[in-house]
């Protein structure tokens, strides 16, 4: 598996990531696993070379990072892994139990540390941007949290380039910890943040490590209306509706699935090497609820797409409005 460089620091991660949220409380979503059934994922993934594992407060509503606390201190090193978390969303009814103010994010890092069982977190993202919050305040607890030794670099997920450029200008105007990633949504059937978030990464030398790489599954094929497919996820998926299916949609997951017979490959497989393929592309967070997804996964590190396959796979995309920033 190689390492490679989260954006300009010296972090290394594995050019894979495993993304957590698959992981925790079937309580939450029914496509779920618990701690039993996601064990084999983790022994698994670090037995492919995956050092690079992200997860969030309210996945599971916590339950994701006691699971995946619990199976990285069995199978890894805590020096071997790099572990990223997310504050934002609600963790209780209480007003301050959300958002990025500095009650929230001073509260929801101890709590995360504590599920984790760990004693520091390797990347501490934004999980959205917080509308209510002035940005000094956000990013003067981010800047405090690294400084107590707590966080080992911040990150940020889903927003417009305008704001994360906002926020780089602020950090570095008052000397304060800079974020290293950026975790936007970044598909064959979503390619919105090609135009301004991504030139921004690579100018800024921020990392990004998109999420849904395979479009909730949707790229894998087989679900030509919302809550189908031969997954519970896709049965029960309330959002994917909202992102994708739509004709062009269907367009691009005809393309690939075209490529992927000629070359005796899955739809997955072609999908996530296209996502590898573009250079801002620090590492994709993977999804896998079975086994053989970490497979396929791990296999298209070493599939090269030609020119023209590209260009066959990008034809059929349409613009659409900017979504999963809230």
């Amino acid at each position: 598996m190689q390492q490679v460089r989260l954006g300009n620091t010296g972090l290394k991660v594995s050019r894979l990531c495993l993304g957590c949220m698959t992981y925790g409380s079937p309580a939450w979503r029914p496509w779920v696993l618990d701690a039993e059934a996601a064990k084999p994922f983790f022994r698994a993934a670090i037995e492919k070379g995956i050092t690079f594992f992200d997860t969030a407060n309210g996945y599971s509503k916590g339950v994701s990072e006691e699971v995946t606390g619990r199976w990285l201190t069995e199978f890894a090193r805590r020096e071997e892994v790099v572990v990223a978390t997310k504050v934002y969303t609600p963790m209780g009814p209480g007003q301050n139990e959300k958002g990025l103010s500095r009650k929230a994010i001073l509260a929801q890092v101890d709590a995360s540390l504590t599920r984790l069982g760990m004693d520091y977190i390797d990347l501490y993202q934004i999980h959205r941007f917080d509308y209510e919050t002035p940005i000094e305040e956000t990013l003067e607890a981010l800047n405090d949290v690294v400084r107590a030794g707590k966080v080992r670099y911040i990150g940020a997920s889903s927003m417009f380039a305008w704001q994360f450029a906002q926020m780089l200008a602020v950090s570095e105007r008052n000397g304060w910890a800079r974020f290293v990633s950026m975790q936007p949504q970044y598909n064959l059937v979503y390619r919105e943040e090609e135009r301004e978030m991504l030139p921004l990464c690579k100018a800024a030398g921020v990392g990004v490590i998109p999420w849904s790489p395979l479009a909730r599954g949707f790229l894998a094929g087989g679900r030509t209306e919302p809550r189908t497919g031969n997954t519970e996820r896709a049965r029960t998926d309330e959002l994917a509706p909202n992102f994708y299916f739509r004709d062009a949609d269907h367009a691009v997951v005809a393309a690939v699935s075209q490529i992927a017979r000629a070359r005796g490959l899955s739809n997955m497989q072609v999908a996530l090497a296209w996502v590898l393929n573009n250079p801002a592309v620090t590492a994709p967070i993977i999804g896998a609820s079975k086994l053989g997804h970490l497979d396929d996964a791990v296999s298209a590190l070493d599939i090269e797409l030609s020119a023209d396959e590209i260009a066959r796979l990008e034809a059929p995309y349409q613009p659409k409005p900017v979504m999963g920033h809230g």
